[in-house]
């Protein structure tokens, strides 16, 4: 009798222990929903197959920069792409709108944006996870053998365009500038890129496509990601004049306005209020604070950024809890005081920073200022951006549009 009760209790130590075995293997792996994918009508061929990599055992910090184009955000990317032990990737979203928007027969239809969202947090999750096979289901054409030629802004990307992950003619520690790195280099390969993912602490991806904070609430609340979120804001103003400046053809209402001094009957305007109604939007849900963003959420103006580089990239490193590289603080003296013509490139990082946060007033008329402004109020007075209340006034550098605001991180 005393046999078999040592034999029952075996028997069900055992199968706990298997049970056990089977939930960490499940919880384990790189966990894959592709709702963005099945929606879409895409195949589902990488959710299924493909390695699978342990999930944040580690507790790496995963940062996430969310910006709106002409931003400032190439700038912010590089305070992490500089850094030695992050793995920064630019733009990934870029290949998921490029692939869904052609599918949408809708135009820009609330069950088009829950599409693109839910594929962009999908493909987010699997990047943080360094599973960059599932970026496969994206890329036009698709790679071939886990190799590419086709990742958007690839040169942006510090650990892409260095050893192992490329390997160009040249001293160990080479590495090469944007242009370089695309002629140099040669395919990408996905797996190699994936192991450098794996060694390093951190994992950070800079995106101008996802409207909110909101938006993110999945990942922040996702208990296999260490997630932060970098809001970046700039005032609406400053970006109607980079983006007038750089997408000329698509902006060409409002330099006709300001070349003409008249307001087209046509103009666009969601091209300013959309930043506005976004911005608006997600400042409003980091500043209430709700208890889901705590410790996840620091919210930095462009324009503190720009005067005060230094101190706010510690700022920003501190509030993330990673020491701040030499090699960060390195690239900021190299690339805050230097020569303006080297910046010319329109996504360039170059520039006299301090002298750049409000040069858009000069870049555009009064009457386009009076209209923003009226259009941007909440937002503006949100962020602690002065009215210009005249000409005059718009055109005096001695007078700062800037208040000054101390906004700390939710912690």
């Amino acid at each position: 009798m005393q046999c078999s009760w040592k034999a029952v209790l075996l028997l069900a130590l055992a199968s706990i222990a298997i049970q056990y075995t089977a939930i960490r293997t499940f919880t384990a792996k790189s966990f894959h929903t592709c709702p963005g994918l099945a929606e879409a009508g895409l195949a589902e061929r990488l959710c299924e197959e493909g390695p699978t990599f342990a999930y944040n055992l580690s507790r790496k910090t995963h940062i996430l920069i969310l910006a709106t184009t002409r931003s400032g955000s190439s700038f912010v990317g590089q305070l992490f792409n500089q850094h030695l032990d992050v793995f920064y990737l630019f733009e990934p979203l870029y290949h998921v709108q490029n692939t869904l928007i052609p599918r949408f027969t809708q135009g820009k239809s609330p069950a088009d944006r829950r599409v693109m969202l839910g594929a962009s947090r999908d493909l987010l999750r699997s990047l943080y996870d360094c599973d960059l096979y599932f970026l496969e289901n994206y890329i036009k054409p698709p790679p071939v053998n886990h190799t590419t030629d086709r990742i958007f802004r690839r040169g942006a990307s510090r650990v892409l365009c260095s050893r192992p992950v490329c390997d160009p003619p040249g001293p160990a520690d080479l590495v090469l500038e944007e242009g370089d790195c695309v002629r140099k280099c040669g395919l990408l390969n996905l797996t190699v890129a994936a192991e450098a993912c794996r060694e390093r602490s951190h994992v950070a991806i800079k995106t101008v496509r996802v409207p909110e904070v909101n938006d993110l609430r999945a990942l922040v609340e996702d208990p296999r990601l260490n997630l932060k979120v970098i809001q970046l804001v700039r005032d609406p103003r400053g970006i109607l004049a980079s983006r007038s400046e750089t997408f000329r053809d698509t902006y060409r209402l409002w330099r006709l306005w300001y070349g003409t001094g008249r307001k087209p009957y046509n103009l666009d305007v969601t091209q300013l209020t959309t930043v506005c109604e976004d911005f608006s939007n997600s400042v409003s849900t980091g500043l209430t604070r709700p208890a889901w963003l705590k410790g996840k959420y620091m919210l930095v103006r462009y324009e503190d950024l720009a005067r005060n580089p230094m101190k706010k990239t510690e700022e920003i490193y501190g509030f993330l809890g990673i020491p701040l590289d030499s090699h960060v603080a390195r690239w900021i003296q190299n690339n805050t005081r230097g020569d303006p013509t080297l910046g010319k490139h329109k996504y360039g990082t170059v520039r006299n920073s301090a002298a750049t946060a409000e040069k858009w007033r000069f870049r555009l008329s009064y009457d386009i200022v009076a209209f923003a402004q009226n259009a941007c109020q909440q937002v503006l007075a949100q962020l602690g951006y002065r009215m210009a209340r005249s000409e005059e006034e718009l055109k005096n550098p001695s007078v700062s549009l800037v208040e000054e605001r101390d906004f700390r991180p939710f912690s």
